[in-house]
């Protein structure tokens, strides 16, 4: 029995000391395939905070669909900050009171601290000749996307069919909402979110195109080898951007305000920008953005204020109960 003793008590201290190498805790709740960004950018930060406040912090991730997400925040996750893929989703968390009504002007370029498009990912030697938008929404091409209700990656893939059809001669609404109809159809099915996405079309082999974000191939080439598939970059995009906020609610709660503004601040730094960068988003710094020109070619974007009025505008018309997007579903 005193041995047992012994050892629960070693156990428990063991416990403690582990628990008392870090002076703080943060979770970042955060969209799909952002994993590598942050695998990349947490030891940078804790490397950093470490110097300048002599504090030792553990950071957390969480990652799944941009929308799951925010709704798993709202009903109890205690996510210090949210780094998302979608205005309209810390918008959510805004109306909740959980997050601060001005939270874009809490950080520069809107918080948003770094941007990527829409592209295509294709079999090697892209056998079906998959060039832009309207190829892959002709019959018989099998398209990988994640759920356009529940991901920013298929919400941002939805609009820029969308905007490529409203731009199009005699473009209108209607027109789009037909395109955008064909092209759902050719999807055998939704995935959970971008990297679910990813894995369906690289390792299940579903599909003749992934639609993603440009920084997503990187990730596939890591893993699968870049001879395996090609990028190509359809004749219009959307130009997205990844917006992020502190959850008012919970640093509040747990004392950790400062730690967790200084975290989404550090995104904006030189190194957090060479983050970006080296993980194929396009970072805001200019001189960085030149650096990598080679991994950054030219595209023509749009961004979702120029075509659809806003995140929010496009959300409500598109992405709510009988939206767009359920009137297409319904006839699919």
């Amino acid at each position: 029995m005193t041995h047992f003793r012994k050892s629960i008590a070693a156990l428990l201290l063991g416990l403690a000391a582990g628990a008392a190498l870090a002076d703080a805790t943060l979770l970042n709740a955060s969209y799909d395939v952002a994993r590598d960004v942050y695998k990349d950018y947490n030891p940078m930060f804790q490397k950093y905070w470490k110097a300048k406040t002599g504090e030792s912090l553990e950071l957390k991730q969480s990652h799944g669909g941009s929308s799951k997400q925010v709704r798993a925040v709202a009903d109890g996750l205690e996510a210090d900050v949210v780094t998302m893929n979608q205005t309209n989703d810390i918008e959510f968390l805004a109306d909740k009171g959980l997050v601060a009504k001005d939270w874009a002007k809490k950080f520069p370029n809107s918080a948003s601290p770094y941007t990527s498009a829409m592209v295509f990912i294709v079999r090697k030697g892209n056998p079906k000749a998959l060039k832009d938008w309207p190829d892959i929404a002709a019959p018989g091409i099998q398209v990988i996307l994640p759920h356009p209700k529940n991901t920013g990656n298929g919400r941002n893939t939805y609009l820029s069919a969308w905007a490529w059809a409203l731009k199009q001669p005699g473009g209108s609404d209607a027109k789009a909402q037909e395109f955008v109809g064909k092209l759902l159809k050719n999807a055998p099915l939704f995935a959970a979110g971008g990297r679910d996405a990813t894995t369906t079309f690289m390792q299940r082999g579903l599909g003749d195109v992934l639609v993603t974000f440009e920084s997503e191939a990187e990730m596939i080439a890591k893993e699968f080898g870049k001879g395996n598939f090609e990028v190509v970059y359809p004749s219009l995009t959307m130009q997205t951007e990844f917006p992020v906020a502190v959850v008012d609610k919970v640093v509040d709660k747990k004392g950790t305000r400062k730690q967790a503004t200084a975290y989404l601040e550090y995104l904006w730094s030189k190194e957090g920008q060479e983050n970006a960068a080296q993980n194929y988003l396009r970072p805001r710094d200019a001189e960085l953005l030149k650096k990598y020109a080679q991994f950054f070619p030219a595209v023509k974007t749009f961004t979702v204020d120029e075509v659809f009025g806003g995140a929010n505008k496009a959300f409500a018309a598109h992405f709510k109960d009988g939206g767009s997007f359920d009137q297409i579903y319904v006839a699919k």
